[in-house]
């Protein structure tokens, strides 16, 4: 059975409190866009795509998940580990010499749940259109799903990754663009500005789907579900996620300045603050 609205909003809050305790314990990471995407995250993995106990690579007959801008592990590792995954424990670890854990996801250490490394931008969607097609291949009617950051599309292989797609009708892919308009050096307007998103998606004749309230539980789901009912259509879908960066956390949000910066002791305890879950403490 799927977690209610509520179930869904608690552990939002615990993986918010996972992310500020795991940057904040290396003095290292990215807060700004983990916290913007929690709501999304949770709700994929908990509600919207269709998972197998256990993990293996092949990932036949099921979904597959694919994190392109892969700074932002700490929110990816903490869904993956309370979603069961691997231990909650070991969120202790990130970034810790040795770790499963490392900055950026990598296959090599064998975490489950990670299917590539996505240390450099710009490469998810052309390893998600792979799975996509050996899918078709296999005749596996399950989805594949992507999340890309909005200053990442300034990538140049994102482009013909998105031309493939269309051309080859790979309408088993549901990319979704984390659109906070920030990056690490401003606004993303103010580094290269990229113009109306929907137009360029659908210029590719791409599918586009837009989730106005992407810190929204509801929405996101809303969304995300409609977004599967557009696939098998001879489209790929695109998801225009609009976010916040930071959100859940005042001072963070409204400034691209926590894109890659943590929280001093201060800075943890009232984020802390904001976030506390009501329904039980479950901190690792």
């Amino acid at each position: 059975m799927k977690p209610n609205t509520q179930q869904l909003s608690d552990l939002t809050i615990q993986v918010r409190r996972d992310i500020l305790r795991m940057v904040h314990a290396v003095n290292s990471g990215h807060p700004g866009g983990s916290l913007g995407c929690t709501e999304f995250l949770v709700a994929l993995y908990q509600n919207i795509m269709e998972r197998k106990e256990g993990f293996d690579m092949d990932g036949i007959g099921e979904d597959l998940f694919f994190l392109s801008n892969g700074h932002i592990s700490p929110v990816f590792y903490s869904v993956l580990a309370r979603s069961g995954y691997f231990p909650i424990s070991e969120l202790a670890t990130f970034r810790l010499l040795n770790s499963r854990l490392q900055g950026h996801p990598t296959t090599h250490e064998g975490l489950p749940g990670v299917r590539m490394a996505s240390g450099s931008l710009g490469q998810g969607l052309s390893v998600a259109l792979g799975a996509a097609q050996a899918k078709k291949l296999n005749g596996d009617n399950h989805l594949v799903y992507t999340l890309h950051g909005d200053g990442e599309l300034q990538e140049g292989q994102n482009w013909e990754a998105i031309m493939y797609a269309s051309a080859k009708k790979v309408d088993n892919l549901i990319a979704t663009v984390d659109l906070n308009g920030k990056q690490i050096d401003g606004t993303t307007d103010e580094v290269l500005a990229m113009g109306s998103l929907r137009a360029k998606f659908e210029a590719f004749d791409w599918e586009v789907i837009e989730i106005t309230k992407g810190n929204d539980i509801e929405a996101i789901i809303g969304g995300m579900n409609e977004a599967k009912a557009r696939t098998g259509k001879g489209k790929p879908v695109c998801v225009l996620l609009h976010t916040e960066m930071g959100n859940g956390v005042d001072y963070m949000m409204y400034s691209h300045a926590w894109h890659g910066k943590a929280p001093n002791d201060a800075q943890l305890v009232t984020a802390l603050e904001q976030n506390y879950n009501t329904g039980g403490n479950s901190d690792y």
